[in-house]
């Protein structure tokens, strides 16, 4: 009885988790796959859609905070659309993530000194434009790195700060070609059983 309780309570924790999809390269997909989220009163905290390794097909990355009850019902009932390939959720530690982030400092703040060039080497950062007015900075890390900067750079005049959503990798040894081959090979033998063809 203790186990089952345990199991119950641990579904009801809100914690962040990380959605990955793959779905055919078609326009309008992003606003069919938001919706489920919508419709389930979830925010999304984090949204990035890219090309994956997989020619025609591409990879929504979606981080949310929710409870495993929940998200695993979200990606039950995203898998049953048509042009969705593969939903997994997964939670921090079974993915490699990275976000990215620039921010747009006043150029003057690099005259006065090189207290702002040792904040931006001590940080990993790196300067990715100089022009007279302005200076864009680029980071890349975790949220809590990108937004630690971003708060030690306030006092000199952020002009413009921005933040990429996630992109992640899992820590699994699967490979998306394989798995949309295996895919392909499960519906055709599911669609030849309903037609009444004996494999």
């Amino acid at each position: 009885m203790t186990d089952i309780y345990q199991d119950s309570t641990e579904q009801q924790v809100e914690k962040q988790f990380t959605v990955s999809i793959l779905t055919e390269d078609k326009p309008g997909l992003l606003n069919t796959v938001t919706i489920v989220f919508t419709r389930r009163k979830l925010n999304i905290d984090m949204i990035n859609v890219s090309a994956s390794e997989v020619e025609g097909v591409s990879r929504y990355t979606i981080v949310l905070t929710t409870t495993k009850d929940q998200v695993e019902k979200v990606v039950k009932q995203i898998r049953k659309h048509v042009d969705v390939l593969g939903a997994f959720v997964y939670e921090e530690d079974a993915i490699h993530y990275q976000e990215i982030a620039l921010y747009k400092v006043p150029t003057e703040i690099f005259m006065g000194g090189i207290e702002v060039e040792q904040i931006v080497r001590s940080n990993n950062a790196r300067i990715l434009v100089i022009e007279r007015d302005y200076t864009v900075i680029e980071k890349t890390g975790h949220k809590e790195e990108t937004t630690a900067l971003f708060e030690t750079l306030k006092k000199y005049g952020v002009l413009e700060f921005v933040r990429s959503g996630r992109i992640s990798v899992s820590k699994s040894k699967r490979k998306t070609e394989t798995f949309l081959e295996e895919l392909e090979k499960s519906t055709t033998h599911s669609l030849n059983n309903n037609n009444g063809t004996v494999n």
